[in-house]
């Protein structure tokens, strides 16, 4: 007796067995598949958009403006739900495909999953070549979604109906994976789409994917458990490890039992909320002086969850003790292999658990505690300057919009950013009071981001308030989702802050040489220069005629009056401020690797030269 089939097109087949997968962790379970996003072309309007017709009661539907923004609001939509939720994304072939390889790198880099569905040429070649086809003069099966295979964690293109059914599983399986996940790609050619196949019931069933979390190897749990008893000056890097396996309560209990503070990387900040004694803030070149200074002293390092991007190792130069150390907990044998450290790896909650209990009785000296607690007392007193206004009256620096912010926001608003000039102020000077209060994409630093990353966040957690802080030149890479917000009903703040150019580039241009060259949004000059007035573009408008509300800000106090009731509307709403330019963040603590040329006949770039000379001296290896 043969099993029993379903015909239905390899679309519908797909768009069925999402619906039916499953995350459990914890004893939760969640959608792994939790809604498709989409933009319709020739490549996917008859395919996989007939079947997101067919199944509408079982796949929710999202329509975008921008294929990448759709990507970027997936990754924000994983990254509020601790990587436990996903969402699929659907283009055509040619511009449409391609314009997800920004997102998908963003994903990866940041190890949060996101499925890939674009269009593809007909597996055919019926038409050949057909509109918007790569044609390779050596390689007939290359197509361009063939750009996506280094950004994805797992890639495949479906040329025949039966082939799906392997490559979804693993597709699934690597979406779910805590060590392996990131963006996933199954290239879906446009006639394979459409092409009916009698597929086994059983592809259609319910499927739960466990969520592991492994403990550690008892041969490492030990060894570690003898690097910490050992060291005199101990520091814990939590990284976003921390947050996708919900570790925050374990690391809570584990530094109050050993004493051991902790500084974050920008995925990690919120690990402790930030009026922990133990909580030193940032960590690295947007460190605070107490995490930075306490780095170079550290003994041993504990990693936990951390990649070690060279913005938290001020690009090798910050960890001097000549005897440091590192100890890494991390997921991913990969990252916990990083700086020739002692390796546990684990999931984080069971690995800090575990440690925990070895470590019985086991603390650091009072006066080493004493120290770190003195620092974290010394750089609030920088934060409350930095967010302080001594006139109400007068136009906000860009601190006193965070400290604004800062009064504004309840314990469980998300305040999300990822380029520019922000992510450095913010990483030193923000107080976060939540886990996932603190949302930095910083793994890509990608601009654009913020505002469709919000929308993700909002679709994962209704109701909570969600402000995505953007300067000009990030709103000018991505403003079109702004219309998907309305369009979906959603709350979403921004905070825009309007500084004529791009602020953060221009001062690492200055810094190394390059003159602020081409950084600022001016008219030019007949000898090529950029001077003059600003440019006459008004962002604000702009925002109002995509259907935001808009409160335009100021002063200080028109700015806590806009932030308000941004926060009390139920509509998106923007609140727009012109910052005074002057420099209120504190100066980095850390030095970050640029390289300066190394000849030139103008003044700015020979000193320039010079001051990385002096700081490239002080890079180790460690090994």
């Amino acid at each position: 007796m043969s099993a029993p089939t379903r015909r239905l097109t390899t679309a519908q087949a797909l768009v069925r067995f999402l619906s039916a997968q499953y995350t459990e962790r914890d004893g939760v379970r969640r959608r792994l598949i939790a809604g498709t996003w989409g933009i319709f072309g020739h490549g996917n309007v008859a395919g996989v958009g007939q079947a997101l017709v067919e199944y509408a009661d079982v796949m929710p539907f999202h329509q975008g403006r921008n294929e990448q923004s759709m990507v970027h609001a997936a990754v924000g939509h994983a990254r509020q739900l601790n990587r436990l939720s996903a969402q699929a994304v659907t283009t055509s072939i040619g511009p449409g495909a391609t314009n997800l390889v920004t997102g998908a790198a963003l994903a990866t880099i940041n190890r949060l999953p996101v499925l890939l569905l674009p269009g593809d040429y007909f597996a055919s070649h019926a038409p050949d070549p057909l509109l918007q086809q790569l044609e390779h003069p050596v390689e007939a099966d290359v197509s361009v979604n063939d750009t996506l295979r280094p950004v994805s964690r797992y890639f495949d293109r479906i040329t025949r109906p039966e082939a799906l059914i392997p490559s979804a599983l693993q597709a699934m399986r690597v979406l779910a994976d805590p060590a392996e996940t990131g963006a996933v790609t199954l290239a879906l050619p446009q006639d394979v789409q459409a092409e009916a196949y009698d597929w086994p019931e059983e592809f259609f069933a319910e499927r739960v994917w466990s969520v592991r979390r492994p403990a550690p190897d008892p041969v490492e749990l030990t060894a570690a458990v003898e690097a910490i008893r050992s060291a005199e000056r101990p520091l814990i890097v939590a990284g976003g490890g921390v947050h996708h396996s919900e570790a925050e309560a374990a690391l809570k209990a584990f530094v109050e039992a050993t004493g051991i503070p902790v500084a974050s990387t920008q995925a990690g900040k919120g690990s402790l909320r930030h009026d922990h004694p133990a909580d030193l803030g940032g960590i690295g070149h947007t460190g605070t002086a107490v995490s930075d200074d306490l780095a170079r002293t550290a003994d041993l390092v504990i990693g936990v969850g951390t990649r070690y991007t060279d913005f938290t190792t001020a690009s090798g130069t910050l960890f001097q003790n000549p005897d440091v150390r590192f100890l890494n907990l991390n997921i991913t044998g990969f990252d916990a292999h990083k700086l020739a450290a002692r390796t546990l790896v684990c999931d984080a909650r069971s690995g800090l658990e575990l440690l925990r209990e070895a470590l019985a009785g086991h603390r650091v000296s009072a006066a080493y505690a004493a120290e770190y607690r003195a620092g974290k007392e010394r750089w609030d007193e920088v934060v409350e300057a930095a967010y302080r206004a001594a006139d109400d009256s007068a136009v906000p620096t860009q601190t006193q919009v965070l400290g604004a912010l800062d009064a504004a926001v309840g314990d469980d608003d998300v305040v999300i950013n990822a380029a520019g000039s922000l992510p450095g102020d913010l990483h030193k000077l923000w107080r976060s009071r939540s886990p996932r209060q603190y949302h930095l994409e910083y793994g890509y630093s990608c601009m654009g981001y913020e505002i469709p990353a919000g929308i993700g966040v909002q679709q994962a957690a209704p109701g909570t308030p969600v402000w995505a802080l953007v300067g000009d030149g990030t709103y000018l890479m991505m403003p079109t989702e702004i219309v998907t917000a309305v369009q979906e009903g959603l709350p979403l703040n921004i905070v825009l802050l309007q500084n004529h150019g791009y602020a953060s580039i221009g001062g690492l241009s200055e810094e190394t040489g390059g003159e602020r060259f081409g950084t600022a949004y001016r008219f030019r000059a007949a000898d090529g220069t950029f001077t003059g007035a600003p440019l006459p573009v008004d962002l604000a408008a702009n925002a109002a005629s995509l259907g935001m509300d808009v409160l335009r800000a100021k002063t200080v106090r028109e700015l806590r009056e806009a932030l308000a009731a941004a926060r009390a509307s139920d509509r998106p709403t923007c609140v727009y401020v012109e910052t005074d330019p002057a420099p209120t963040a504190p100066p980095a603590e850390a030095w970050w690797d640029v390289p300066v040329a190394e000849t030139a006949s103008r003044e700015a770039a020979v000193e320039a030269r010079e001051r990385y000379d002096r700081q490239v001296a002080g890079r180790r290896r460690h090994l």
